[in-house]
C-alpha cells in the first residue's frame, strides 16, 4: 500500500529574507549541541519525527550517526523549555555557500506554543552565519529546506512567515510504513 506525498522545497537567498518570530511566552532557550552525540541526535529525531513519518535515518548504525554529526558544517540546535528538550533544528553545509536545514521540528507536546517560529528564526540566522563558526566554509549564500504533506499542519505557514520562498514541488507515491514514534505505540497515542 502507498500514499501520495507532496514535497515542497523552499529557500532564502539573502540574510535579509529572514523575518523574525515572536518570542514564546515561556522560558525557552536555544542551545547548540556542540558535542556530537548519536544517542541524543537519534532521540531528537524519533521524538520529533515519530508521528510524522520520519523514517529515513532509523536504519543508520551508531557509527553512521556519529560520522554524520562530525562532518564540518553540521550543527544541531536544540530548543529547551524550562530545561526540557522541546525540539531541534539540524544544519548541514553543502558547499558553495549552500546550507540546508535538514531537520526541524518540535516534540508533539510542545507544538502550537510559539516555540517553532522562534526556533526556526534562530536556527535560520545560525545557517546564515555558519561560516563564522567553521573556518574554511564559504559564507552562506543560500539557505534551503523541504517540507511535505506529512509534516505538521502549520509547517508551511511557519516557513513562509520566516521569509522562505517556494522553488520546487514534487508529488510521489511512497510506501506506507508503520510509524515507530519514540517508543512502541507512541505514534498511536499509546
Amino acid at each position: 500500500m502507498s500514499i501520495t506525498v507532496t514535497t515542497w522545497s523552499l529557500e532564502q537567498t539573502s540574510p535579509h529574507d529572514l523575518r523574525p518570530a515572536a518570542e514564546p511566552g515561556t522560558d525557552v532557550r536555544i542551545v547548540r549541541a556542540e558535542v556530537p552525540s548519536p544517542e541524543f541526535s537519534r532521540y531528537l529525531y524519533t521524538a520529533v519525527g515519530g508521528d510524522i513519518r520520519w523514517t529515513d535515518r532509523l536504519g543508520l548504525t551508531y557509527a553512521q550517526w556519529d560520522e554524520m554529526l562530525r562532518r564540518p558544517g553540521v550543527e544541531t540546535w536544540v530548543a529547551y523549555e524550562k530545561g526540557t528538550p522541546a525540539g531541534y533544528l539540524e544544519l548541514e553545509a553543502q558547499g558553495e555557500g549552500v546550507v540546508e536545514i535538514v531537520y526541524f521540528g518540535l516534540i508533539p507536546a510542545f507544538r502550537g506554543r510559539r516555540i517553532g517560529g522562534h526556533l526556526l528564526a534562530y536556527g535560520t540566522a545560525r545557517a546564515w552565519d555558519l561560516a563564522e563558526r567553521w573556518p574554511g566554509l564559504e559564507p552562506t549564500k543560500r539557505v534551503w529546506l523541504h517540507t511535505c504533506s506529512e509534516d505538521g499542519p502549520h509547517a508551511m505557514d511557519n516557513y513562509t512567515r520566516r521569509g522562505f520562498g517556494l522553488f520546487d514541488t514534487k508529488v510521489a507515491e511512497e510506501p506506507e510504513v508503520a510509524m515507530p514514534g519514540p517508543w512502541p505505540g507512541a505514534a498511536v497515542g499509546g
